[in-house]
């Protein structure tokens, strides 16, 4: 049963929640392209606001890329560059650990504006709520696997981790049995991370995918023109 179950989770959930993550967002993006933003309610409580987002979205970026790196790059360009897995896992915490505290602080300050001003709470909704506390938790189990990893240091469990993410992407059928003997902190980790993909096009989260990159090669200058007046002016 357990292993029936562990195959359920890590082997055929991983492919439904990036296909509702996929598709979801690209039919919210056809069907609904005016409910694709984020709610504003920056002239209340700006200063919590702008501290606590900083802190969050820093701490979240920081996050993200340190999973793509750590988990999707193959182990033997970990080999060739010469880092040994205790390395990496050091790595792992101390960066992993630093982002972690940032992005829980931020959502920290995020909540707290959410559920205990009255007007913000009176400006949000239900799918508003939910999220900001799901990614709380997400956080906080994420700072919880560091008690964990610190007990191996080795690096065993995280090699088990990888192969199992780059099982995913390779379409490895045995990639789930990787997964059978991971500690329940990062099995809780991984499941809600792959919820959040299922939640992601139904969310404001899809403003993360609207980051104005554009701007960074445009003009440094605006050209502006004066209205020719007519006689009668």
């Amino acid at each position: 049963m357990a292993d029936t179950i562990n195959t359920i989770v890590f082997g055929y959930y991983p492919y439904l929640a990036l296909t509702i993550l996929a598709l979801g967002t690209i039919v919210r993006y056809d069907h609904e392209p005016y409910t694709w933003k984020a709610g504003s309610s920056q002239l209340l409580r700006r200063k919590q606001l702008v501290m606590g987002s900083v802190l969050f979205h820093v701490g979240v970026l920081m996050i993200f890329a340190g999973h793509i790196v750590g988990l999707l790059t193959p182990l033997w360009v970990w080999d060739m560059l010469g880092v040994t897995h205790t390395a990496k896992q050091w790595v792992a915490i101390i960066a992993g650990g630093i982002a972690g505290v940032m992005g829980i602080i931020g959502a920290t300050l995020l909540v707290h504006r959410r559920f205990f001003d009255a007007r913000v709470r009176a400006t949000s909704n239900f799918a508003d709520n939910m999220i900001i506390l799901i990614l709380w938790v997400q956080l906080a189990l994420g700072l919880g696997t560091i008690f964990v990893s610190l007990q191996h240091l080795d690096g065993h469990e995280m090699v088990e981790l990888m192969t199992w993410a780059q099982g995913i992407f390779t379409f490895n059928p045995e990639a789930a049995s990787h997964m059978l003997h991971a500690s329940p902190i990062f099995k809780a980790h991984i499941f809600l991370g792959l919820t959040i993909f299922v939640l992601f096009p139904f969310t404001r989260l899809v403003h993360m995918l609207s980051a104005p990159i554009r701007y960074l090669w445009r003009p440094g200058y605006q050209v502006v023109r004066t209205k020719k007046r007519t006689p009668a002016e």
